[in-house]
């Protein structure tokens, strides 16, 4: 403290907003154990103990928010890094860097807009008049209802995601591609090896240490589905197939007032969440070398 004191000072305002915003409402968990009403406060409502928990477990339709948040959140995991990989070895092979750097501006620009924002954008793409689905009937197809169709549904969710995701991390892939030594492709010159031998024998084995990075960090959150993407763009047709923990957690404890079993359902996200984060971070100190401290 006494040798680095400046740097703590500077630490001060995020800890506090961190100890506001995130331990501070921690206090509110205790609802999940009682049956809260909000005019008797945290500590004047009915204690319940466990009876939420159970309740939830007993739901018919939990089973199925947990299942779709699995299904989607895994989806969305393994498409997005797919797309970023490829897009990044794309990138890596482009000889122009002024047209490279403009490309790599330009996926990157969705991550920073918020889904309330993209939200817009996509319904009016693939509304039954959008340019999708004239596209669609211009080629001799039926219009889709990507908004109403639970399976295209799923897909505009993905493909959406990857939209906006794939730019963030083809960054950081292609940061580990800058690293590769260019001696070992002038080596393969000489040898004479294909661009796609190169690609294959020194360009995927350099960056697959860092793959491996973002698809275990990945999936320690898996169980966060994407709020801010699914509440934008679903609707209560697609609710059996889209319906994840989060948006249940908001139907139920802010649209419906059932605020003690919104918490339990949101503090049983957390443990599992919490498990797997350990554990995701863990893998990633043995299999790819990445450590938090």
């Amino acid at each position: 403290m006494k040798k680095h004191w400046q740097k703590h000072i500077m630490m001060l305002p995020s800890i506090v907003i961190l100890l506001i915003f995130s331990y501070v409402p921690m206090v509110g968990l205790v609802m999940a154990f009682q049956n809260y009403v909000p005019s008797n406060g945290y500590f004047g409502s009915e204690w319940t103990g466990l009876y939420w928990f159970k309740y939830m477990f007993n739901m018919g339709n939990f089973t199925s928010v947990v299942w779709n948040t699995l299904f989607i959140s895994l989806l969305k995991i393994f498409t997005a890094l797919l797309a970023s990989v490829i897009v990044a070895l794309l990138l890596n092979e482009m000889v122009s860097k002024r047209l490279k750097m403009l490309i790599q501006s330009a996926i990157l620009f969705p991550y920073f807009v918020s889904w309330v924002v993209l939200a817009d954008i996509v319904k009016d793409i693939v509304a039954q008049d959008g340019i999708v689905n004239q596209i669609i009937c211009a080629m001799g197809g039926t219009e889709i209802s990507f908004l109403t169709d639970e399976k295209w549904f799923i897909v505009l969710l993905v493909v959406t995601n990857i939209w906006k995701e794939v730019g963030y991390n083809a960054v950081i892939i292609s940061a580990t591609l800058a690293t590769i030594d260019p001696a070992l492709y002038e080596a393969a010159d000489i040898d004479g090896a294909s661009r796609m031998q190169k690609m294959r024998f020194i360009t995927i084995p350099a960056i697959s240490t860092t793959v491996a990075m973002l698809l275990i960090l990945a999936l320690g959150g898996v169980l966060n589905g994407g709020f801010d993407q699914i509440y934008n763009l679903y609707n209560t047709t697609v609710l059996s197939s889209a319906d994840i923990i989060d948006t249940y957690v908001y139907r139920m404890g802010i649209n419906r007032g059932m605020y003690s079993l919104g918490t339990a359902v949101g503090f049983f996200k957390s443990v599992i969440g919490a498990i797997l984060l350990v554990l995701s971070y863990k893998a990633a100190d043995k299999y790819a070398g990445y450590q938090i401290f």
